[in-house]
């Protein structure tokens, strides 16, 4: 028998508050019994479960593992300008002239996260 991934941890200096980022990312939801100085917090969406835990130290180096996002019903482009309002910021810009490639955010604690075309920009390549 195999295992199955339950949830994706990530360590946080504010649990509840980068979970509610999360959650606007993926359209999820905070757990009900998660509040505003919890040690934990957990984001629930259609198609991942993101758990966030307090540790006393901020993040100082890159991630060893990160999310590639890949948008369902909207354009690469428009998904990342999605997220750059709720609060990500860019760290680098690998699209090309041809309509490949991806961008690389921080989520509001610095997380690496990319954001890869859409389902319906890759068929059309």
């Amino acid at each position: 028998m195999t295992s199955l991934i339950r949830h994706l941890t990530i360590d946080s200096v504010n649990p509840y508050a980068l979970a509610g980022f999360w959650a606007q990312v993926l359209d999820g939801s905070l757990a009900d019994d998660d509040f505003p100085g919890d040690p934990e917090a957990m984001v629930t969406s259609a198609k991942a479960v993101l758990l966030f835990v307090r540790v006393p130290d901020r993040k100082t180096v890159k991630n060893r593992v990160h999310v590639d996002l890949q948008p369902q019903d909207r354009t690469r482009d428009e998904e990342v300008e999605r997220l750059l309002a709720l609060g990500a910021t860019l760290q680098e810009d690998h699209r090309r002239p041809d309509g490949t490639g991806w961008v690389t955010l921080h989520d509001p604690e610095g997380n690496e996260f990319c954001v890869e075309r859409s389902a319906a920009e890759r068929a059309n390549t």
